[in-house]
């Protein structure tokens, strides 16, 4: 839609019901200009869905609105008057919550402490009353339907756990607008359906929702409104209603969504990678990955999918090497690997992609470059020297291969959208050039564009010989990637299908294998087969 489309579509909604207005608003970092001239209306009581690609502007709109930016020209309207927010604590005292994309969480405090951060209930002298935070954090807990215990530190939770945490600390403020920035990115099926009817309650009580997700699906069906950014422009604006997916992505990228589930023609070759009787034992008792064997053969995309704590990530993380008191037998090309920590693995093969990029993939002060080359820095050593032209060449081939948006490698990776974020942490693994890759739910938080890029690398990747292990929650994507589907259930190996035998309703019975009743498949993906 052009910009002239845009009032007339936004001529039949109420402009009553508009609660805050991002005013010809843009923001310039560093030169370049990441949102251009955006108007953008948030309305009262309605899910307002704002989509586009990784590095589109979304992220930046919703700090400007959160006070964690300030906009460079334009203005912010608050029930019809103009307001500065200079700080996070200046959109709080209006109102104004907010879940991040990254998980803003203190790992060391517990579920509870982290839920009243800066709003502490205290007991006048007598300082913070800790029992009846906990009392107010259960309460929280029930109403989002999980049994996370409020004493529980932060950093011994999954990353869905940890997302659900983040999501209680917002509703928790009673915000007038609640900006939810890709809050299902980590959820299994069945926590976003409890998403969904909070948010639904929220909506009842007036609360105006803006909502981001790359899950398109997802927006169509809890969705009122629908803005559209490409490039830092809004290129569409219209009732969710009058829309569809196609639709969308069009207004995204300029055109239809790429096809990642089209294959390249290309011969599996023989086993390059065995795993033997892998297991884990839980702190709590019980084995989080229970005796579990598989073999990669080169140039296969095996993919793992299975409810979330099924050991789908313990099992990478015993195979890489970060679960010393796993046991099992681990073989790359026919020889055993005899080293225990990650290092060593990577240097016998084996990298590894994680879930949680910001944690655990990268370091957010080193520049891009810094980033792309830390795992694979001794490749371009000669003596004690480090060849800066060699590094840079890898640096701008990887920039290129995977079409990361960067305007300057020596730029902090912090400064990139959570897409390409999660696009540095695949390059730095391909740098290491490694036999087998382990991806471990590798389009989380990745739009569709840049989705069908990871995608069509992993395809590439396996086209040269490369072994591809991927874990996945979601189900169109292991049903359009895979060679071989393995399912995993309560830490053990279910089942392992052919993709030709593979269909959605074995792999669902497969994945539900202890755990009563069954869910029904997710439908989350953007471009299925």
């Amino acid at each position: 839609m052009s910009a002239s489309g845009q009032t007339s579509a936004t001529a039949d909604l109420d402009p009553n019901g508009i609660i805050l207005t991002l005013d010809d608003v843009s923001k310039a970092y560093s030169g370049t200009l990441a949102v251009k001239h955006a108007t953008f209306h948030v309305r009262k009581g309605l899910v307002n869905v704002l989509v586009g690609e990784n590095g589109a502007g979304k992220s930046t709109l919703m700090k400007i609105i959160a006070g964690v930016e300030q906009p460079t020209l334009g203005r912010i309207m608050l029930d019809g008057k103009q307001v500065h927010f200079n700080k996070t604590a200046d959109a709080v005292a209006c109102g104004i919550g907010m879940v991040f994309q990254e998980l803003n969480l203190f790992g060391n405090l517990s579920v509870a402490e982290n839920i009243f951060a800066t709003r502490e209930i205290r007991r006048g002298l007598r300082g913070i009353d800790h029992a009846e935070q906990i009392r107010h954090a259960g309460d929280l807990m029930r109403r989002l339907q999980t049994d996370i215990d409020p004493r529980a530190m932060v950093e011994d939770l999954r990353i869905g756990q940890q997302q659900l945490v983040e999501i209680a600390k917002a509703v928790s403020q009673n915000a007038r607008i609640l900006i939810m920035d890709e809050p299902t990115s980590a959820l299994s099926a069945t926590e976003v359906e409890v998403l969904f009817r909070v948010i639904a309650d929220l909506k009842r009580q007036g609360v105006a929702i803006v909502y981001i997700s790359h899950r398109l699906e997802e927006l169509i069906r809890i969705g009122d409104t629908i803005t559209v950014l490409r490039d830092g422009r809004i290129t569409g604006h219209d009732r969710m209603a009058n829309v569809d997916t196609h639709w969308i992505v069009r207004q995204m990228i300029g055109q239809d969504a790429k096809d990642f589930a089209k294959g390249i023609g290309h011969t599996i070759g023989d086993v390059v990678f065995t795993a033997e009787d892998i297991s884990l034992p839980r702190i709590t008792g019980g084995l989080a990955v229970d005796h579990v064997s598989l073999d990669l053969r080169a140039g296969e995309i095996l993919g793992v999918y299975g409810l979330m704590g099924a050991g789908r990530s313990e099992l990478l993380d015993c195979i890489i090497g970060r679960q010393r008191n796993s046991t099992g037998k681990v073989t790359v090309e026919g020889k055993a690997v005899q080293a225990l920590d990650v290092a060593g693995r990577i240097q016998c093969g084996i990298a590894l992609i994680p879930e949680d990029r910001q944690r655990e993939g990268q370091v957010g002060i080193l520049s891009i470059a810094e980033n792309l080359t830390m795992a694979s820095l001794s490749r371009y050593v000669r003596g004690i020297h480090i060849q800066r032209a060699d590094e840079r060449a890898a640096v701008t081939g990887i920039i290129k291969d995977l079409s990361i948006k960067v305007v300057d490698p020596a730029l902090p990776v912090s400064s990139l959208s959570g897409g390409n974020q999660q696009k540095v942490v695949i390059g730095k693994a391909l740098l290491t050039r490694p036999k087998v890759l382990l991806m471990d739910e590798p389009s989380r938080g990745i739009d569709v564009g840049a989705k069908a890029d990871v995608f069509l690398t992993m395809r590439r990747l396996a086209a040269q010989g490369l072994g591809i292990i991927f874990v996945t929650s979601d189900l169109e994507e292991v049903m359009a990637l895979s060679d071989r589907i393995a399912v995993m259930s309560n830490g053990k190996l279910t089942a392992l299908f052919d993709r030709t035998d593979a269909t959605e309703a074995k792999v669902v019975a497969a994945s539900a294998q202890g755990h009563a009743p069954a869910p029904t498949p997710p439908s989350t993906a953007v471009e299925g087969p």
